[in-house]
């Protein structure tokens, strides 16, 4: 048996098979694929119940992991505190700085600091998280969609004395570019608002979660009037993961 899963929610087979299909890993670690799941939380509770590697990577489908990123992954592993729960290849620290270098092709850049030692953090991004089974953790199937889970299960572990980290352990994250946030992300907005009340403010990679919520419509407004900056930004998804990782200088990853 494989210590290592790699989980994916999908509803795309082109999509995974140019991203996180073409990862030289699954050559040696086994991907369990949920589709037509009607949120993030049930289709990964899903993958949970599917599988039985101690450690489970959530990953996007349109997530590429280099050459040598299961051994990169072994080594931050080994490098967290014994509280660990959950780890991701971004988040948020507790002082609100972005952590853990990973490619955005709808940013067009390299994004997030590289810190030295694994940094506490308060919410990742969801293109990745890697979920230590043992530490009985699971995703809240009440909160809505496929947003703000990073948030929540961050969260979660916080909440029950575990830690949530996140590290050097880039990747490539081939997303197209979004020109505004949808209701769909104002519903998870909501739902994490009144269900994590006494922890607020908590900082997301996206916006500020706030007991007025002031911060999401001041982010709309923002994200109207950066609209054409941002599309000039992203650099489109037709380009291969390969190449892409190559031009990051991750053509092959260490420890």
């Amino acid at each position: 048996m494989s210590d290592f899963v790699i989980a994916c929610a999908s509803h795309s087979p082109a999509l995974l098979s140019a991203n996180l299909g073409r990862s030289p890993l699954l050559a040696r670690i086994p991907l369990h694929v949920e589709a037509d799941a009607p949120s993030a939380a049930v289709a990964y509770n899903r993958a949970l119940a599917a599988t039985t590697a101690p450690i489970v990577v959530f990953a996007h489908h349109d997530v590429y992991l280099p050459p040598g990123w299961d051994s990169l992954l072994a080594a931050r592993l080994a490098e967290l505190p014994d509280d660990w729960a959950v780890f991701g290849s971004f988040g948020v620290g507790l002082d609100g700085a972005h952590i853990g270098p990973v490619w955005s092709s709808s940013l067009g850049m390299i994004v997030g600091r590289v810190p030295m030692a694994p940094a506490p953090v308060q919410a990742f991004d969801e293109l990745l998280i890697v979920l230590r089974r043992d530490a009985g953790l699971c995703f809240d199937e009440a909160l809505p969609g496929w947003h703000m889970y990073g948030t929540d299960i961050a969260q979660t572990a916080r909440a029950a004395g575990r830690g949530a980290y996140a590290g050097a352990l880039p990747c490539i994250h081939n997303d197209r570019y979004h020109d505004a946030l949808g209701p769909d992300f104002d519903a998870a907005y909501r739902f994490i608002q009144r269900k994590w009340a006494t922890a607020l403010p908590l900082r997301t990679p996206i916006t500020k979660i706030s007991r007025s919520g002031l911060h999401l419509l001041r982010d709309r407004w923002r994200n109207r009037r950066s609209a054409p900056v941002r599309e000039g930004m992203a650099l489109g998804t037709d380009h291969p993961v390969q190449a892409l990782a190559a031009r990051c200088g991750w053509s092959h990853l260490g420890p």
